[in-house]
């Protein structure tokens, strides 16, 4: 019989203080960015894009798919695609052009930014970087300790949006990609990250120590689950609240990480190709129309 995740309580649920966090971010948002009445307003598409990031940030990150990511991989790796994959870019869309030139412009940090997001560094950033965090033994140590769990989700965080920047940078002179050079970026991203899925989809055992049922997968609940409520409950393993072994777990998040990530990847290629292709066939010149003689 399965345990209701409900045993953790309310707070381990739904994160109420990340909540209030998430709030504050769109009260500031609507503060900086729509109050004003001069031509630094956000416009209709960058609030919606912005809005739909930050509840994107909180069921990812604090209602219960966030509990879930500590007891199946599937959740976590559902949890990271979204989170990389989809959520910077609704935030890079829902920031105004002039808040991101203003970071570039900083004397230090835009220099860095400025190399980091050259197309090929922010590919293997990224990719490495994903690619490292989920050795076993990089894992299973983040996964047990809270700083370094929440310092390598912002390090992930920051390359994912340097991964993204290449493609929909608003700075007009940092968008030097031809379409054909974003689409064949975007395939590269797709054969970059799919080493470190292989190797999870085609394991023939269970990798990850945080997901078994030792003392691992309790640290790593810890991360999330008040250390009083925890202590008062009796936790055999992650398979009290998954209908299937930790195997067979592992396996499924590398699939779900998989084609979540090309479901996006081809939503974003489609969107380059499609305007492009349109473009090009525009500037074709029509046949030749041959008149016909009249008898």
């Amino acid at each position: 019989m399965w345990q209701d995740l409900s045993i953790f309580g309310f707070r381990a649920l739904w994160s109420p203080y990340f909540a209030i966090f998430v709030a504050c971010l769109g009260i500031l948002y609507y503060i900086i960015f729509i109050r004003r009445q001069d031509d630094k307003k956000a416009t209709i598409s960058q609030i919606k894009f912005f809005y739909g990031g930050l509840l994107l940030l909180y069921v990812i990150k604090g209602a219960p798919i966030d509990l879930l990511s500590h007891i199946m991989f599937t959740s976590h790796m559902l949890q990271m695609a979204l989170y990389c994959l989809l959520f910077p870019i609704l935030i890079i869309k829902g920031l105004p052009k002039w808040v991101w030139e203003r970071i570039f412009s900083l004397p230090v940090l835009g220099f860095v930014l400025r190399i980091l997001t050259k197309p090929l560094i922010a590919i293997l950033l990224f990719n490495g970087l994903f690619s490292i965090y989920h050795i076993p033994v990089v894992f299973d140590f983040a996964k047990a300790n809270e700083w370094a769990h929440t310092s390598i989700s912002l390090i992930l965080l920051v390359s994912a949006f340097i991964m993204w920047w290449p493609i929909f940078t608003p700075i007009k002179e940092m968008d030097t990609m031809s379409p054909l050079l974003k689409i064949g970026y975007m395939a590269g991203n797709g054969m970059l990250i799919t080493p470190a899925c292989a190797l999870i989809i085609f394991s023939m055992v269970d990798i990850y120590t945080t997901f078994g049922a030792t003392g691992s997968w309790v640290q790593a609940l810890a991360l999330c689950v008040p250390t009083d409520i925890l202590d008062g409950l009796t936790l055999s393993g992650p398979e009290m609240f998954s209908p299937i072994g930790v195997l067979e777990d592992q396996q499924l998040g590398g699939i779900i990480m998989k084609i979540t990530q090309e479901i996006i990847y081809g939503a974003v290629i489609a969107k380059i190709f499609f305007p492009w292709f349109n473009k090009g066939t525009d500037k074709v010149d029509p046949l030749p129309q041959h008149s016909v003689k009249q008898p």
